[in-house]
């Protein structure tokens, strides 16, 4: 009787497995993202002055439209009406200084700063393949965790006795929301919005090194400290594997 017992056990577990197994399955992902700054991020600052580089009272703000790509792991669980699927993964993102800046920086043989964020998150997503459509197929999705924010260095590159101005990367809380449609198994389209979190804008200590003039500038009490909300709205277009 034992043995029947545990022949039956055994049974049973071998099919839960196999059950499992058919019905779930890791995937991996590439995304092309194109973005649009949102908050102080994509706040206008007046060109009306005809002083280039930027300071850290303007920097972090007047992104252009940029774009990026992103990579993610996910496993997929059938649960009946749809898949839920937790992720985890990372995106980089590029974006210039944008209102007219770039022909200002040029025409005074200025380096342009550029903007970088790399958010890491995990999160979960739905995907609903009861679409009366054929191939096609609806998700939502949710997620949290980190952004990294850099700036690269702005002002006079390679000429002697030129200030430049460096700027110390920070990190932030981050959240995103999406949602989209599958075309088939393996291309997908959203729309997202990325909070990407208040950074600090500071300068770094090899500021004072290249630019004597900045000495009131890095002498801000921290009352001063200049914050940056950075958000965007983005396209995603995903390639699954």
């Amino acid at each position: 009787m034992k043995k029947i017992v545990t022949l039956m056990c055994l049974s049973a577990f071998m099919a839960i497995g196999t059950s499992l197994s058919a019905q779930s399955y890791l995937r991996h992902s590439i995304f092309l993202n194109g973005n649009l700054p949102t908050g102080d991020f994509g706040r206008r600052v007046s060109t009306s002055h005809s002083t280039v580089p930027l300071t850290v009272t303007e920097i972090g703000k007047d992104a252009s439209v940029g774009f990026g790509l992103g990579y993610r792991i996910s496993y997929h669980f059938d649960v009946g009406v749809g898949n839920v699927a937790p992720f985890a993964g990372f995106d980089f993102l590029w974006n210039t200084i944008g209102g007219g800046w770039g022909d200002k920086y040029s025409n005074a043989y200025y380096n342009t700063p550029t903007y970088f964020n790399i958010p890491l998150l995990g999160g979960v997503s739905y995907i609903y393949d009861e679409l009366p459509w054929n191939e096609i197929k609806a998700f939502g999705e949710f997620g949290i965790g980190t952004d990294f924010f850099w700036i690269t260095s702005e002002g006079k590159g390679g000429v002697e006795g030129g200030d430049r101005y460096y700027y110390k990367a920070s990190f932030a809380f981050a959240w995103m929301i999406g949602a989209g449609a599958f075309f088939g198994d393996h291309v997908s389209a959203g729309l997202y919005y990325y909070s990407l979190g208040k950074h600090n804008i500071d300068y770094t200590d090899n500021t004072a090194k290249n630019n004597p003039n900045a000495s009131a500038q890095l002498a801000l009490p921290t009352f001063e400290r200049q914050r940056r909300t950075v958000g965007s709205v983005m396209l995603r277009i995903g390639f699954h594997f």
